[in-house]
């Protein structure tokens, strides 16, 4: 009780805390795990991917439903009941089919309802003048801890604890939602707050043109190879010779990174132009990709992982905000779907063709990450081309 007392805030911190944990614990060792099953490259890539295209199908549903309801607070709350029951399911299957149907169920609540809370608690902080950065940087935390905790479990108690650990965490999830504050000004604080300079759009149709669209799809192009990452890097790794005491905290120290990044991002973030930012982003991930193909050692690996609050976070809240300067509020939950979407088929795409790639090419296949990255700068570089950005 004493948390729901405390400021809005602070509550949506919290969740941010305990939403990402459970994919934390999943990063580091659903492929391992899968692996283990009996379960082929080219079908982990499947479990990765086909959930992807089921969180597709409900995005932008999804996302009208929260800007159309009185609050964005009811949507994230279902969803996240939701995805504290369904993985309950995962007790009971050991096979391919099994597990494909049930880790799509499990995690479609979750990647439903993310970008509803991504911009409900954009749209409460820009609103209360607090920090989105450093809320949303306890989401990574809470991942953080799990990529590193989960390794040492294993090592102590083996993969039969992964799957409770994870619908543990779910179930966390589900029970922190229900202290979550109302997200939407009231009446009141609307007709009083000030008018920008410039209005932005209250319709897709206002915004849907090439120098909006080409920097978001641009980063999810480089979202995607980092999907890769997830999918597939602890497994690369341990083929390697990186032990899983090992692969945890380098996991780790990449959301380690991130976090840091998110804390740090008021500092700078209102100084450089979101475009610009997202384009030094996608532009360190070329970068990191083509030394990643180069299977370099451990201590190289940690500086890459260090990297990742460039090559990730940077870039992801640039979008962010991007979005919330060009758009209204009537339409923010529906345009930060629209952008998870695009960062949906294009990790369909990377997961799905580096499941192909990595039979014949084990670690080089990095190297075609490189270049998808590459092709997402040349978008966002276009972007800035053809419209100036705002002054800052």
């Amino acid at each position: 009780m004493a948390l729901l007392s405390t400021k809005p805030e602070t509550r949506v911190t919290a969740f941010y805390l305990t939403f990402y944990m459970g994919p934390g614990a999943a990063v580091m060792f659903l492929p391992i795990w899968l692996s283990e099953k009996g379960i082929s490259p080219e079908q982990i890539g499947l479990i990765n991917a086909v959930p992807i295209f089921a969180i597709l199908t409900l995005n932008l549903v999804i996302g009208r439903l929260a800007d159309r309801a009185r609050d964005w607070r009811q949507v994230i709350v279902i969803g996240a009941l939701i995805g504290g029951i369904v993985p309950i399911g995962l007790f009971f299957v050991n096979e391919f089919w099994g597990i494909l149907l049930f880790w799509t169920l499990a995690s479609m609540p979750g990647g439903a309802v993310g970008p509803v809370l991504d911009a409900a608690a954009m749209r409460l902080a820009r609103r209360n003048g607090s920090d989105y950065g450093f809320m949303r940087a306890f989401g990574t935390l809470g991942y953080m801890f799990f990529n590193g905790f989960t390794g040492f479990l294993v090592v102590w108690f083996g993969s039969a604890v992964f799957v409770p650990l994870f619908v543990g965490l779910v179930i966390l999830r589900a029970l922190v939602s229900l202290q979550l504050p109302l997200f939407r000004a009231p009446d009141e604080q609307k007709v009083l707050a000030a008018v920008p300079v410039q209005s932005p759009a209250g319709g897709l149709r206002a915004v849907a043109k090439p120098w909006f669209i080409l920097p978001l799809f641009g980063f999810c192009m480089v979202f995607g190879t980092h999907f890769v990452l997830n999918a597939f890097g602890a497994l690369l790794w341990k083929q390697q010779g990186v032990s899983e005491q090992i692969i945890g905290p380098l996991i780790a120290l990449g959301s380690a990174s991130e976090a840091l990044m998110m804390f740090v991002w008021r500092r700078f973030g209102s100084r450089v132009s979101a475009r610009h930012l997202i384009v030094i982003s996608a532009l360190a991930a070329v970068v990191r990709w083509g030394i990643m193909g180069f299977e370099p050692g451990v201590p190289v690996l940690v500086l890459l992982q260090m990297t990742h609050g460039i090559t990730f976070a940077l870039g992801f809240l640039g979008c962010v905000h991007f979005i919330a300067n060009w758009t209204d509020e009537s339409i923010a939950a529906e345009t930060q779907s629209l952008f998870v979407v695009g960062q949906q088929l294009l990790s369909i795409i990377a997961v799905t063709g580096f499941g192909l790639l990595i039979p014949s090419m084990g670690a080089e296949a990095y190297f075609v990450a490189s270049a998808f990255a590459l092709i997402g700068a040349l978008c966002i570089w276009l972007s800035i081309r053809l419209q100036a950005p705002k002054p800052v």
